[in-house]
């Protein structure tokens, strides 16, 4: 049997508080290492906060984003897991709102959101940028080059990183991400990577609280993992930021459509929840062989990304297994 242990968490954020996020986002990673985690992941846009609204028109919160993701990369706390951070990020002067994945004290690369929220309470658009993708044809898009500023150039000694839709393939497993609204797309980004072989999905959200809201998060990510099979990992932000919205947590662990492990919605007054899961792949997959529709599907496709992303292709290399010594277990 192969297991992995995974951390998602609710943080209570504040807009352009960068010292204070930063030490919620340190704490979650360190809890969930102390918790023997080997991948973490944490809410949308977690570095600056979700509401900084037209804050995110002005180059200095990009520059002040980097600059706390470096002091993560410059201490320990990337050792050994898997990072997933949520961050605005500026890519040939176009502003996107991104996830970033560390390891090792390393970027291995950017993932920027592909379908942002503009209906309701949501002006996403108003700060962000979609990353493009050719509808057209098949797949997930091109994957580019970021160059990384000087601040992370000079902590981690890379130049420039991938940036596009991919998956890091560790070496029991395969990780993907989607982040908040991607989740309610009719073409959701899990489907294509739960056919493309990848187990643990991701998703960083900034989810509002509204009456029965959590009830369709809930039936959306059941439905995702027990059509497709799979891990998924929900995180989202808590309580208010600021503005005129209250984030509702609930971060949640769901296998084959059962759910594992769920954080609190309104209870408690802590600014940071961690929720820890074991979850076995070995269920994953046996879920998936058995599903000749799916497996008649994945046949007929081609493959998203041979190679690894610095070769052109869509899989990162992270090297290492996740399952920590678990991988044997009876």
């Amino acid at each position: 049997m192969s297991y992995v242990k995974v951390a998602t968490c609710n943080l209570n954020q504040w807009a352009m508080d960068f010292e204070g996020n930063l030490e919620r986002i340190k704490a979650s990673i360190a809890e969930a290492k102390a918790a023997d985690c080997t991948f973490r992941t944490g809410p949308e846009l977690e570095i600056t906060g979700y509401g900084c609204e037209d804050s995110f028109l002005e180059p200095d919160t990009f520059a002040h984003a980097w600059e706390s993701l470096g002091q993560i990369l410059a201490s320990d706390l990337t050792d050994g897991i898997l990072c997933d951070i949520g961050m605005p990020v500026l890519h040939r002067n176009v502003s996107y709102n991104c996830r970033v994945i560390l390891l090792d004290r390393k970027v291995l690369g950017v993932r920027p959101k592909i379908c942002l929220a503009n209906d309701g309470n949501y002006r996403e658009m108003r700060f962000f940028t979609p990353w493009y993708i050719n509808p057209a044809l098949a797949g997930l898009g091109e994957m580019q080059e970021y160059y990384l500023p000087r601040v992370i150039r000079e902590i981690t000694g890379q130049v420039k990183v991938p940036i596009g839709i991919f998956a890091i393939a560790a070496a029991d497993t395969a990780l993907g991400f989607e982040s908040c609204e991607e989740l309610f797309t009719p073409l959701a980004p899990h489907i294509a990577l739960s056919l493309d072989g990848v187990e643990i999905i991701a998703n960083g959200s900034g989810s509002h609280h509204q009456l029965r809201k959590l009830q369709t998060r809930i039936d959306l990510v059941r439905g995702a993992t027990d059509k497709a099979g799979g891990v998924y990992l929900y995180a989202n932000q808590k309580g208010c930021d600021g503005g005129r919205l209250y984030f509702d947590g609930c971060a949640m662990v769901w296998v084959n459509g059962a759910l594992v492990a769920q954080g609190s919605q309104f209870d408690g007054l802590d600014e940071v929840e961690v929720v820890v899961a074991t979850v076995s792949l070995s269920d994953v997959r046996a879920k998936r062989a058995n599903f000749s529709s799916r497996s008649f599907q994945v046949r007929g496709l081609p493959e998203m990304g041979g190679g690894s992303l610095t070769g052109g292709g869509r899989r990162g290399e992270a090297g290492a297994r996740l399952d920590a010594g678990l991988g044997d277990r009876a």
